[in-house]
């Protein structure tokens, strides 16, 4: 395996000149100079194709399955992922054109009066991101910010249990999502669109579309801070995050187990790759705490995270032990900094939002600490 620099190859555009607009049979027209591929040494190819007419999102799905098809065929390529970009048009239940704004405007129209996003992300489900995710978005609110939350797990939403919320959002007078605001900060998760016992059965370019609506299309507003609960993975819906937001930084959350540590490097190499700034490494259930006695079991092991941060060079954010008051809770939904904040898990996760405040107003404060 290389530890090369990723190779950018305009040829590689060659390959998908030709691909037609399913709605009229038309080829559809490559934006050259906005379309960026990357592949990388371990065969990763991702980046974005600028189509220079309007799609409907039916026609850039099938588009986009076409052309990660043809560009898995090329020697070397072990997997493709890349995002169609596009003008908007008309779907049945979309503005008109008229209505319509360039691409990067339409892309980025729900994210225009926030000041920054950033994501919470694991390389491996069951770590407790999402716990980690809600947690420091009120923490941060509760430090006086403006906090909107994200839950961009298509596939296992978990925003509506965690935040005790079922109800659909409305629908505003130009067509956005209005986000569910509770315990101050504003909501929104696929888990609101769909009922709770149905599953969302989405090809990738599907999963990539709707991380892309709940970003554009959703009137998130004035904010601070975005607070985007990943899925697990470096999958489809990173990847959109990373090309259509402006990522502040990641939070990345792990296990102390080596089993977990090691995809959260993944995680770490992933968001460094697209030039997404860490912000540091959380520690989960680093130990359990007996609610009896006070005693510290380390049941997965004990100071894996921050040994990682030190190897990746990356800031080590703190360790959030396991507790009854972190389960009891979620499953109530009222988060622990709210209902215990006396708590080991509360106290640690507002001092992980401090850091991650300090270091969004000082973008630099980490690299001075890390630095010799």
């Amino acid at each position: 395996m290389s530890d090369g620099p990723p190779r950018t190859d305009g040829s590689l555009l060659d390959l998908l000149q030709g691909l037609k607009n399913p709605a009229d049979g038309q080829p559809v027209p490559l934006d050259r100079k906005a379309s960026r591929l990357t592949l990388d040494p371990e065969g990763t190819l991702t980046g974005q194709l600028a189509v220079a007419a309007p799609l409907t999102r039916e026609a850039a799905a099938r588009i986009e399955e076409e052309a990660i098809r043809r560009l898995a065929t090329i020697p070397g390529v072990r997997q493709a992922r890349i995002a169609i970009v596009a003008q908007a048009a008309a779907d049945d239940d979309s503005p008109s054109p008229a209505d319509r704004t360039a691409p990067a405007a339409a892309s980025s129209a729900g994210l225009a009066e926030v000041r920054s996003v950033i994501a919470v992300a694991s390389g491996k489900g069951g770590v407790g991101k999402s716990t980690v995710a809600v947690n420091l978005a009120v923490a941060l609110a509760q430090g006086g910010l403006a906090v909107g939350l994200m839950d961009a797990d298509i596939y296992g939403p978990s925003l509506p249990l965690m935040l005790d919320r079922r109800e659909k959002p409305r629908v505003d007078a130009d067509r956005h999502l209005v986000p569910i605001e509770v315990f101050g900060i504003r909501t929104m998760s696929m888990g609101y669109l769909i009922d709770a016992d149905k599953a969302a059965i989405w090809r990738g370019p599907m999963v990539a579309g709707a991380v892309a609506q709940l970003l554009a299309d959703v009137a998130w507003g004035g904010l601070d801070v975005l607070v985007v609960d990943m899925p697990p993975g470096t999958g489809d819906a990173q990847l959109t995050l990373a090309q259509k937001a402006d990522l502040a930084g990641a939070v990345i959350v792990s296990t102390p187990q080596d089993l977990a540590l090691i995809d959260a490097r993944r995680a770490v190499a992933m968001f460094e790759r697209v030039g997404v700034p860490v912000l540091g490494i959380v520690e989960n259930m680093s130990a359990f705490v007996c609610p009896q006695c006070g005693h510290e079991a380390h049941l997965f092991g004990h100071g894996g995270a921050a040994r990682e941060a030190a190897e990746r060079k990356v800031p080590f954010l703190g360790e959030v032990p396991l507790e009854m008051p972190v389960r009891i809770s979620a499953d109530k939904g009222r988060p622990v900094v709210l209902s215990h904040p006396d708590s080991h898990a509360a106290r640690a996760l507002r001092n992980i939002a401090e850091q991650v405040g300090t270091r969004l107003a000082n973008p630099l404060s980490y690299i001075a600490e890390e630095a010799p």
